[in-house]
């Protein structure tokens, strides 16, 4: 007998023991009651919102400078059945329980809005219920991923009018100065290091206005991170006269070791100007770049014009493999032709650049009176100076001799009035989405930094940017997280960073 009352008593414990560990816990009956009230918010079902609140319950927020308070019907009243609202987020942040009384901070977000409520609560016999709440709304800050509001930021002040930019990381990179030296900066510190080594027969005498020696073009070898290759263009001296020169270099120790000359635009000349100097590795992996003309008046031309006859290497775009040979597969110009020649008709290039969505190369070039262009580069192409421009000869009566057979090609685009276009850049990062794909060109004469919405070959529109804040801007990049820099050419010259602050 006794036997079986003790199993008696232990199934009654094991059932009371089952049935209590089945029982939801205070927190949890809290719980069930903000859901309640989440449910009927999000869908505007009086029914469950009412049902979690308590008859007596009053709501109120502070807005505007009013204290508003609401009854529980009053509240109700505000809510029609409606489709749950898209993009709702709710939580329960914190609830704090003593005896029948209890508290919970709660957070309910929407597309514009995130309301963070305060519940008192309390249990009744029939169990627990909202006695009152207050409340708080903040608007969410909308992005809107196209706005667009460019302003300027100074990063690096005091560079003797900066050419080019090449980053080594997103925090540090090389600037080669036209009248000063290549230098690395650190972008976070602002502190500049000079590369020492720079050869010796750099020419960067400045004689006056419109002089163009210098340094110019610093770019890294694709695989810089293994082989610590980089490419200078300059202008380099020899028995007073001038020209420009391709170098390679190891840089190692901030210093320019193992230098390999890879291209020298013979004959030096007494001239000054239109040197060219821009360089790009297009997707095939070879070396582009472009050789001025170096005269600055049309009347100095000799009987074949320099940019057309193929034996002179001046007024050229040419392509060279990285170690300075020329690839097979080049254009055929003949045999008298410069080595590496890709495109002749070439006056003033500086900017040239990589589309890395097409993998078309495009390059500017100065104009005389107006005639600024921008063009495609093609093999074999004569974009045509002297024999023609889409501008004005500095001389009206220069009249060039036709060359028979000669075909030209055209620019994508030219400006009516003088820019001066230098550097450009096709915009790939994420800062301005709008301008995903778009060319930007700095121009020299007016201070002009230019967007263009491409489509194809064609330029569909052009927009003048900062006309209220010019500067002469010699180049347009961007870091290789896709930060938007410019380079000014100035004296005491700056490295900017152009910043979206619609975002």
């Amino acid at each position: 007998m006794k036997n079986v009352i003790l199993t008696i008593i232990v199934i009654v414990a094991f059932f009371f023991s089952g049935f209590s560990q089945n029982q939801p816990t205070e927190r949890q009956l809290i719980e069930n009651t903000i859901q309640r009230y989440f449910d009927g918010w999000a869908t505007g079902d009086t029914t469950k919102l009412g049902g979690a609140m308590h008859p007596s319950c009053q709501l109120k927020n502070y807005n505007n400078g009013k204290f508003i308070t609401f009854t529980r019907n009053q509240y109700l009243s505000l809510f029609k059945l409606h489709e749950r609202t898209k993009n709702l987020k709710t939580s329960i942040v914190a609830i704090d329980i003593t005896n029948n009384m209890g508290s919970a901070k709660v957070e309910i977000s929407t597309e514009r809005d995130l309301f963070t409520d305060y519940f008192n609560l309390m249990k009744t016999n029939e169990g627990w219920f909202i006695a009152d709440k207050v409340s708080t709304r903040t608007p969410h800050k909308i992005f809107n991923v196209n706005a667009i509001l460019p302003k300027k930021e100074i990063i690096v002040e005091g560079l003797k009018r900066p050419w080019s930019i090449a980053f080594m990381s997103e925090d540090e990179a090389l600037i080669s100065e036209k009248e000063g030296d290549l230098v690395k900066v650190n972008l976070l510190t602002k502190e500049k290091t000079k590369i020492q080594g720079y050869p010796a027969d750099l020419d960067d005498s400045i004689t006056g206005f419109g002089d163009n020696t210098g340094k110019f073009e610093v770019l890294l070898d694709p695989d810089f991170k293994t082989n610590k290759y980089v490419y200078l263009s300059y202008v380099a001296l020899s028995s007073n006269n001038r020209t420009t020169k391709i170098i390679r270099a190891v840089l190692e120790n901030e210093t320019l070791q193992q230098i390999k000359v890879l291209f020298v635009a013979e004959p030096y000349t007494k001239e000054r100007y239109h040197y060219g100097g821009g360089m790009v590795f297009g997707k095939d992996g070879k070396l582009y770049f472009t050789i001025g003309e170096r005269l600055f008046s049309e009347q100095d031309q000799p009987a074949i014009p320099i940019a057309q006859n193929i034996e002179d290497r001046r007024g050229k775009i040419y392509r060279i493999n990285s170690d300075g040979t020329i690839p097979k597969d080049n254009p055929d110009f003949g045999s008298k032709a410069s080595p590496g020649l890709y495109a002749i008709g070439i006056r003033a290039a500086q900017g040239i650049t990589l589309d890395t969505t097409t993998n078309k190369i495009w390059f500017t070039e100065h104009g005389t009176h107006q005639g600024d262009e921008i063009n495609v580069l093609k093999a074999k192409a004569n974009y045509g100076w002297p024999m023609k421009t889409t501008g004005k000869y500095r001389f009206a009566e220069f009249a060039p001799k036709p060359i028979p057979g000669n075909e030209y090609t055209d620019p994508v685009w030219s400006w009516l009035q003088t820019v001066a276009p230098t550097g450009l850049h096709f915009y790939s990062g994420n800062e301005f989405a709008a301008w995903k794909g778009n060319l930007l060109v700095a121009g020299l004469s007016k201070g002009s930094l230019w967007r263009m919405v491409i489509e194809g070959e064609n330029i569909k529109s052009a927009e003048e940017l900062f006309t209220d804040d010019r500067v002469r801007m010699r180049k347009v990049t961007q870091s290789p997280m896709g930060k938007l820099y410019i380079l000014t050419d100035e004296l005491s010259g700056k490295l900017i960073r152009i910043r979206n602050v619609a975002l």
